[in-house]
């Protein structure tokens, strides 16, 4: 069964894509069959793989409303071993058609539900919000990854995040634990990263991970080329952080 982790954090900007994307390509080179499921209007993380949005026919929002079932809408990505389930525009209706839906907040779970069996994990990108969407996702997942900008208002909406995650644990999904905070955005040269690094970390204690994700031009770059990191330079320090971030959770597993 599936590892379902959701890559959450309601402030935009902190690499929440850049991480689904990236972590996705780095299990599925190490030869773990994943899924990314996209739960961003925007489309990004499809966008990051070369997929364009504006073609896909079916999407997590055809399953979501029970229109489609959930294998025919995975498509394969340009990486062995990594499905994606796309998404586009249509999502940002999904929240208001569903307001009215019975268990409106485990639709997506049903959803993977019916999927789970053929991956190993399952990576899903929430959008910049604690709206219905992430209450979905987070409902759906056995954890979450919270990506952290290494700047100084790195820790507001902290708090926010983390009682969402308490009240889902408490009403939704028991199960739900908090897999890591990811530190994007490093700055070696910056002596805030630092310090923003070592509160962090005192702050969340033993629930951050050694993987630091830095500021790296081609990691900014790749995107732009429908690439992740590894397929664009592998040799570069974002490819090498997000390499280092599947070890962590492969081992996790293990």
């Amino acid at each position: 069964m599936a590892e379902i982790i959701a890559i959450a954090n309601q402030k935009g900007g902190v690499g929440k894509t850049t991480t689904t994307v990236n972590l996705a390509a780095s299990l599925a080179v190490a030869e773990k069959k994943t899924l990314l499921v996209d739960m961003d209007p925007q489309a990004n993380a499809c966008s990051g793989l070369g997929i364009d949005k504006s073609k896909a026919e079916l999407t997590v929002y055809n399953a979501l409303l029970g229109d489609a079932a959930a294998s025919d809408i995975i498509i394969p990505s340009r990486l062995p071993h990594l499905d994606v389930m796309p998404a586009n525009t249509d999502l940002i209706g999904a929240e208001i058609e569903l307001v009215s839906v019975f268990a409106r907040e485990i639709k997506l779970k049903g959803v993977l539900e019916s999927i789970a069996d053929r991956y190993e994990y399952i990576l899903i990108d929430c959008p910049p919000s604690l709206g219905l969407l992430t209450v979905n996702a987070l409902t759906a997942a056995s954890a979450v990854l919270i990506p952290l900008q290494c700047e100084f208002y790195a820790m507001e909406g902290m708090s926010q995040l983390m009682n969402t995650i308490r009240l889902i644990q408490r009403d939704l999904n028991p199960s739900l634990q908090l897999f890591g905070i990811l530190l994007t955005m490093f700055d070696s040269r910056n002596n805030l990263s630092h310090q923003v690094s070592e509160e962090i970390r005192a702050h969340f204690e033993g629930k951050v991970f050694e993987a630091v994700v830095p500021r790296n031009v081609r990691l900014s770059e790749a995107p732009s080329h429908g690439l992740p990191v590894l397929m664009y330079d592998i040799t570069s320090r974002g490819a090498e952080a997000y390499l280092e971030l599947a070890r962590e959770i492969i081992k996790a597993r293990m």
